[in-house]
């Protein structure tokens, strides 16, 4: 009889159980500080590690592993989960790190965008000056080509 070989279940790279009550802790500090007229209390080491994590981890699929401004992409990734970690309810949902994915997948469509535009702004204007130069050096080699005419026709009298 052959021994069947279990695989190793795969570890995750964010523990959404951990992610959900760090959260959760996050919120009810929020809260009492707001209550309490007292600053906002930072975001926990552990949530914006967990942040960091989906964020370049979501950078090497696939769909976004070739492009050259991936650092760019996770920054955006990174704030924008910043930006509206306090849209994220436990009371709707239980999966913060689907909540994150998703913030980050469209800052990073948001980038791609952006530098999209950028780089058509930057290969229009490259083409126009490029027209413009080409044109004056014809300008130029022509009119250079008419004196060298123009001379030798002279000393040719």
């Amino acid at each position: 009889m052959a021994e069947t070989k279990k695989t190793p279940k795969k570890t995750q790279y964010v523990n959404n159980k951990d992610f959900l009550a760090a959260l959760i802790t996050y919120r009810a500090a929020v809260s009492e500080a707001e209550e309490n007229d007292l600053p906002r209390p930072q975001v926990p080491h552990y949530v914006g590690e967990c942040v960091m994590k989906i964020s370049t981890h979501l950078a090497r699929k696939p769909n976004f592993v070739n492009y050259p401004f991936k650092d760019e992409m996770v920054a955006d990734g990174i704030e924008n989960c910043l930006q509206y970690i306090d849209n994220f309810d436990p009371e709707k949902s239980k999966n913060p790190f689907a909540y994150f994915t998703q913030i980050i997948w469209y800052a990073f469509l948001r980038r791609i965008q952006k530098e999209k535009k950028l780089l058509y702004t930057k290969y229009k204007l490259t083409e126009q000056l490029n027209i413009a130069n080409m044109n004056t050096f014809i300008e130029e080699f022509e009119a250079s080509k008419r004196r060298k005419v123009k001379k030798k026709e002279t000393n040719e009298e």
